[in-house]
């Protein structure tokens, strides 16, 4: 009788238990975000020695993209994608998608961070260069996923730098398993020198402020 008590309890308690909670992606991403901080920091600002970027806040739909596209191949396997290369063989450690939304969960938790202005440009000009980045960017530089262009505020200005001469240059864009990354060469071949890539990436930084 007790045994029969027992076990009718046992399926009781069984039946009214709800599924086991998942995890928080933001919490799991912050576990596996601990491999990024080598490089990134712990609040994802970035690196200059290390070639990363400032990440923080990012949204995370961007972030789960490009981390795919390292992954696949599609970004970071040019010879002279210094810094992709880097980043290929890290995106590689997370082992499923669930990984990658989670990370890039994390990260676009993060508040956004204030990287140094360390690229000299004349922010005026550049500002009716941007007129173009605007259309996708928008003119507070805050992006639109519709048209799958990030947030340029809280970049790190060196690092737009090397991007936009990476476009123009076909180290990226040159990939046809990412189309936005051939749409975003062909608008950096608008810029017609180093120096006009440089005010374009000076007036981004004012609007940070």
């Amino acid at each position: 009788m007790r045994f029969v008590t027992a076990a009718a309890l046992a399926a009781f308690v069984f039946a009214n238990a709800g599924p086991a909670r998942a995890e928080d992606p933001v919490v799991r991403g912050e576990k596996l975000y601990g491999l990024c901080t080598q490089c990134h920091g712990p609040e994802a600002a970035g690196d200059p020695l290390s070639l990363a970027p400032a990440i923080a806040g990012l949204p995370a739909w961007y972030v789960e993209a490009q981390l795919k596209y390292f992954k696949g191949g599609a970004r970071g396997t040019h010879p002279d994608d210094k810094g992709g290369l880097r980043m290929y063989p890290m995106s590689l450690a997370l082992k499923s998608d669930s990984d990658i939304s989670a990370a890039a969960a994390y990260v676009a938790s993060l508040p956004r961070t204030r990287p140094p202005v360390t690229v000299q440009g004349d922010a005026a000009k550049g500002a009716n260069s941007y007129k173009t980045c605007a259309a996708c960017h928008g003119p507070d530089g805050n992006g639109n996923q519709a048209l799958n262009a990030p947030s340029l505020v809280g970049s790190s200005d060196w690092y737009l730098v090397e991007s936009l001469k990476k476009f123009k240059a076909g180290v990226r864009g040159g990939n046809t398993g990412n189309q936005n990354a051939i749409l975003m060469r062909g608008m950096a071949l608008s810029l017609a020198d180093d120096q006009a890539i440089n005010d374009v990436v000076a007036h981004i930084m004012t609007l940070r402020d």
